[in-house]
């Protein structure tokens, strides 16, 4: 099971709504994320400018360099889901996950001294409901589901679209994230997502 999220960047319109779902559900405080959304571009020239918003959040990587640093186990693969999870009792708050992530999609917590990061709404899952982000994106951006299953959600979006328009985050480390973007070519030419703008 590879569960995972599929965002659909020709749809996402950078409303912020995953931002304010996700910190609704969890009890997230004020300057702490588990996801953002940043501004890429705007890139080429007046009268055609053109840019597109690209959520960033844990890309819950098959080899996830997170998983390997972890002094306490408080980051782990829970089993029912196959998704990166920490238990924040464990957590000691080192960072040692922060910096280990290759796409920061790690926050700090200072109030509580422990990391933050997307779990996939796990507790949701349980209750047969999709995490938070998916179900209060306004535009219909946002797909959860197990990329492994061909009748999944993500699956057959996947399938439905040009091969040349599915992207991920630029893997250098061998991490293998299993999220993926779907931004096609007349949309805007994906970019490197260390060239984002950030507001935050």
């Amino acid at each position: 099971m590879r569960n995972c999220l599929v965002i659909d960047l020709d749809r996402c319109s950078g409303c912020d709504s995953c931002i304010a779902a996700c910190k609704h559900e969890n009890g997230i405080g004020l300057g702490v994320y588990r996801n953002t959304v940043d501004r890429m571009g705007p890139i080429g020239e007046w009268p055609r400018p053109q840019q597109y918003w690209l959520p960033r959040q844990c890309q819950q990587c098959d080899n996830a360099p997170c998983l390997e640093v972890c002094p306490t186990g408080a980051t782990y693969r829970e089993d029912e889901y196959g998704l990166i999870v920490i238990n924040q009792e464990q957590c000691i708050g080192c960072q040692q996950c922060m910096t280990a992530c290759p796409f920061d999609a790690r926050w700090f917590d200072a109030a509580n001294s422990v990391v933050e990061k997307c779990d996939g709404c796990i507790d949701r899952l349980k209750k047969g409901e999709k995490p938070a982000c998916v179900h209060n994106c306004c535009c219909g951006a946002r797909l959860f589901g197990d990329l492994d299953d061909p009748e999944s959600d993500v699956s057959k979006a996947l399938a439905a679209v040009d091969p040349a328009s599915l992207h991920q985050f630029n893997d250098e480390v061998g991490a293998s994230p299993r999220t993926v973007y779907i931004l096609s070519e007349k949309v805007c030419p994906w970019q490197d997502e260390k060239d984002a703008y950030r507001a935050r």
